[in-house]
């Protein structure tokens, strides 16, 4: 439901807005194919989600008993590969979820997979420094994944406890910023020329950041204030 009305009022405003996506003559075809198969904006990383999920359950359940792991994530990648051929989804977005996949099913620990090291950080700027490596469909770029993850995990060691209770709280509601923050990225969209005095982008970015992440947790404390998120999220309540 909450990909279903975003993604609705994104082509909807894609039709009225100078975007860069835009769309010239709204219809029902043209909703039912952004909505299922090739969604338009930032609500793909939803969309991949699901789908991805949705073929993982199946494959699991079609063929869990009789196969092994590395049998299923074979079939898996197959059928991204046929998705990613007509278009549908990213294949190597589908292959991060696989490798996420992997590591679940061999009931490896998170923090043990990705090694938590301050060290880490030297090889991220020594990569970061090349920009061809900034593309996470190279093998550069699934490192920097890699040694981002580790560095922050040794980070978050030495953080006060008031400041990891509040990121937990955040990330324990990731799903709220995905479906709103978008909302938001283009809100702050006139504050690029206030905040040019600072030719790095770095305090654009911090306060663009800080902007999302309130606005998009106080759309959904308004929303559990007037009862809708029952409609909106299936439950109760969002924010607990």
């Amino acid at each position: 439901m909450p990909y279903a009305v975003m993604e609705t009022g994104y082509v909807i405003m894609s039709a009225i807005l100078p975007v860069r996506e835009s769309v010239e003559h709204l219809s029902v075809s043209l909703w039912l194919d952004k909505l299922f198969l090739h969604p338009l904006g930032p609500y793909w990383y939803l969309h991949t989600l699901m789908l991805c999920g949705l073929v993982y359950l199946l494959v699991d359940k079609l063929a869990g008993k009789w196969s092994n792991t590395v049998t299923i994530l074979i079939i898996l990648a197959l059928c991204y590969a046929v998705l990613s051929a007509y278009g549908i989804l990213s294949l190597i977005n589908a292959l991060y979820f696989t490798a996420g996949v992997a590591l679940r099913r061999c009931s490896l620990d998170f923090r043990t997979f990705f090694s938590a090291s301050f060290w880490a950080l030297l090889p991220v700027i020594w990569l970061a420094a090349d920009e061809t490596n900034l593309n996470k469909s190279t093998l550069s770029g699934a490192a920097l994944t890699y040694l981002v993850i580790s560095f922050l995990l040794a980070v978050y060691r030495y953080l006060p406890d008031y400041l990891k209770k509040g990121l937990g709280y955040i990330g324990s509601h990731t799903f709220v910023l995905l479906v709103f923050s978008p909302v938001f990225t283009m809100a702050v969209k006139p504050l690029v020329p206030v905040l040019a005095f600072e030719p790095t982008g770095m305090l654009f970015l911090c306060v663009s950041l800080c902007f999302c992440v309130i606005g998009s947790f106080a759309i959904a404390w308004g929303m559990d204030k007037l009862n809708l998120s029952r409609f909106f999220w299936g439950k109760a309540r969002m924010l607990s």
